[in-house]
């Protein structure tokens, strides 16, 4: 059973599967996130749904890449977990499974192709404060309290 945050599940709702891939990207005791203007302004994991036929791992690069203008290597699964929400840009409620990846950021090719994002380095340790969604945080706060060396 995958672990649940956020929102319970309301009686009577339609909810459209959504998977998902995401990535926490450390550097020198940083972690590179994605900050969406629109529709909500908020920061988030680099990442997003994965289009049909699409393998996850080419999902995780495209979006990262799309959201941050970086190239990553060596991804890592590090868990998952659903969460059920309304995504107002797509108008639709959603039964999201999101996978969580440890990735190295290898290489800033340009700036984000995704409208409204920007990339920011965050150190790690205040990351888990700004991040609204329950399950990022999860994540972020295992890899701080790990404290990963091969990847900080």
């Amino acid at each position: 059973m995958i672990r649940r945050f956020g929102e319970a599940v309301a009686a009577g709702r339609n909810y459209s599967a959504r998977p998902g891939v995401y990535a926490i990207l450390l550097r020198r005791g940083d972690v590179l996130l994605t900050h969406q203007a629109q529709p909500v302004p908020e920061f988030q994991l680099p990442g997003g749904g994965i289009d049909p036929g699409e393998q996850p791992l080419a999902a995780l690069h495209r979006e990262v890449f799309e959201e941050t203008g970086w190239s990553i290597s060596a991804p890592r699964r590090l868990g998952a977990f659903r969460r059920f929400t309304y995504m107002p840009e797509y108008d639709l409620w959603a039964e999201k499974v999101c996978v969580v990846y440890l990735a190295r950021p290898v290489r800033a090719l340009g700036a984000p192709s995704e409208a409204d994002h920007m990339a920011v380095w965050t150190p790690l340790s205040a990351a888990p404060e700004i991040i609204p969604n329950q399950g990022d945080r999860h994540f972020l706060r295992q890899v701080a309290t790990a404290r990963t060396a091969e990847f900080v």
